[in-house]
């Protein structure tokens, strides 16, 4: 039995005094030896949280016994070693960024699109009336997505709201949505709904809880995720690679950052191009002074800069 654990979570419940509470939460989660990242808003919390297994479990026990988040659901990864370096834990105006925040209009807590498991989601993805869509952004839908999914051209998840017209010409069909652990897809279906979209249903605890529990099977190549794996294996019945190395074209299911700071792109980087690119995405990248590094992974921490209450409500 592996040491360590990683659980990734999200719940929206409305706190009050989000802010303190983040504070607080912080110190709680340093006191148990964790590392990972929590976002905590007014809505609810969105969490990767990485420790023993002691540790994640006084954790997990911990968020129940609040009636706030008793109904929250974890996912559990067993690892070699933490999945984060450092314990992060802020106040953002949401937990995913979407842009939605009018709650008249988007509620998770009201109106959503209606939760399949795993398993029920495997049997209805193939169906002649029915579109699988993939809520997430292009680099992670790029390294890997179920099977003849729909996906969307966008940089982050706020861009999904101006992507809704582009799905107008399936409204007859049944739209089954997923994104990582379920998260983005509670605003998502939402949205659809709120735009006419009458059959929407999503992926219950998504790609991450359908490997789990159904095997991963037509999900094809790796699963981004938020941490210092970047990627993960997700399917064990057919997997496949799909991702392609952004400099050079050869099949590779290796995903990194940009070691230049001011690009940081996320790209797919054979271990070739890695070595000659100093794990830079071009030539241009690796002759900037702040070129961080490259140790193999692709992975770096992230030096936070200090954001006020002021610019984090604006964003």
């Amino acid at each position: 039995m592996k040491k360590y654990q990683t659980i990734l979570y999200y719940c929206y419940s409305y706190i009050a005094n989000a802010e303190q509470f983040a504070a607080d939460h912080l110190k709680f989660c340093k006191s148990l030896g964790l590392v990972g990242r929590i976002i905590v808003a007014d809505e609810g919390l969105n969490g990767t949280v990485s420790g023993t297994a002691e540790a994640c479990e006084t954790y997990m026990k911990t968020i129940h016994a609040d009636e706030r988040f008793a109904k929250t659901e974890f996912k559990i990864d067993e690892v070699e070693e933490p999945s984060f370096l450092k314990m992060h834990c802020r106040y953002k105006s949401e937990i995913v960024h979407s842009g939605l925040r009018d709650t008249s209009i988007i509620n998770p807590n009201k109106q959503t699109g209606k939760h399949l498991e795993p398993v029920d989601f495997m049997k209805m993805k193939d169906d002649d009336d029915v579109i699988v869509l993939d809520v997430r952004s292009n680099y992670e839908h790029n390294l890997g997505k179920f099977k003849n999914a729909v996906t969307l051209d966008i940089e982050n998840f706020r861009d999904f709201p101006e992507q809704i017209n582009q799905l107008a010409k399936y409204k007859d069909k049944k739209i089954l949505t997923y994104c990582t652990g379920g998260i983005k897809c509670e605003k998502a279906s939402a949205l659809l709904l709120h735009h006419g979209f009458n059959d929407v249903y999503q992926l219950h605890g998504g790609i991450i809880k359908y490997g789990k529990e159904a095997g991963g099977k037509d999900f094809d190549g790796k699963c981004y995720v938020f941490d210092n794996r970047i990627a993960v294996d997700v399917n064990e019945v057919n997997p496949t690679v799909v991702s392609v190395c952004y400099n050079c074209g050869t099949t590779t299911p290796k995903m990194i950052n940009c070691a230049n700071p001011e690009c940081n792109e996320h790209i797919t980087q054979c271990d070739d191009c890695g070595e000659k690119l100093q794990g830079c995405c071009s030539v241009q990248c690796t002759t900037n002074p702040r070129k961080r590094p490259y140790d193999g992974t692709g992975y770096y921490v992230k030096v936070p800069q200090p954001v006020s209450k002021k610019t984090e409500l604006a964003e």
